[in-house]
């Protein structure tokens, strides 16, 4: 990673690691959210925690994406957490634990490319001028109850699955000259009752959550694309 990269990427999680704390403190650090950031501006958002936009970034002309590998990471300290309340075979291993950040990787990307294809835009790989480059990662990734529990072990019962955030950057795929940076964070469903967990029930919640973020995200861009060009901008 350029060390360019490797500041963007910090000041991301920053950004997010600010975000989560207002739904812990949503009276101190909701108005404490930086109005600028990367050059952006942040605008009004009714269905992300945060949305920030290049002045007078016109996205009339994108009708492709480009979908970077997504970025898994959990919250620091999940794996001992888990691992405190475990004996023996029923504790998550380091190979364990990649296994479920591929298979949220792999389910958001899934989810995120179809749900672009839905409204029209085609997947691609290679940069154009009509190609929006989305980069997304999933951070502070919490499973409550993640599988395996071991050979013979009880059941495990929860009322939510758990909870992430979401970073999502925008760019211009040619030029890379960043247009939007929108960050959220979310719980799974509460089903405000115990029920069996397993590793296919958690992937199922993790996976309605992803589908949210992809349709906000879907949405967003389509409302941005519908906005009038900036004056004198050539039509």
């Amino acid at each position: 990673m350029s060390s360019l990269a490797h500041r963007r990427s910090l000041e991301s999680l920053a950004l997010i690691a600010f975000v989560s704390a207002t739904y812990l403190f949503p009276v101190v650090t909701m108005a404490g959210l930086p109005p600028t950031f990367e050059g952006l501006t942040k605008v009004p958002s009714k269905r992300l925690a945060a949305v920030y936009l290049l002045p007078g970034a016109d996205f009339s002309g994108y009708t492709k994406v480009m979908i970077d590998p997504v970025q898994v990471s959990f919250r620091p300290g999940w794996q001992k957490d888990m691992n405190m309340q475990r004996r023996g075979t029923s504790k998550i291993s380091d190979s364990e634990a990649q296994e479920i950040a591929k298979a949220a990787r792999t389910g958001f990307e899934d989810i995120f490319a179809k749900a672009f294809k839905a409204k029209g835009y085609d997947v691609v790989t290679t940069p154009g001028s009509d190609v929006l480059r989305l980069s997304a990662s999933i951070v502070n990734l919490y499973i409550n109850a993640p599988d395996p529990m071991g050979s013979g072990a009880t059941h495990t019962f929860t009322v939510q699955a758990g909870e992430a955030s979401l970073s999502l950057e925008a760019r211009d795929s040619t030029t890379g000259a960043l247009l939007g940076v929108a960050v959220d964070r979310r719980d799974t469903r509460n089903t405000r009752q115990m029920n069996v967990t397993t590793s296919g029930s958690n992937r199922a919640e993790f996976e309605q959550m992803f589908k949210q973020w992809a349709d906000i995200c879907v949405k967003g861009l389509e409302e941005l694309k519908a906005r009038p060009q900036p004056r004198g901008k050539a039509q």
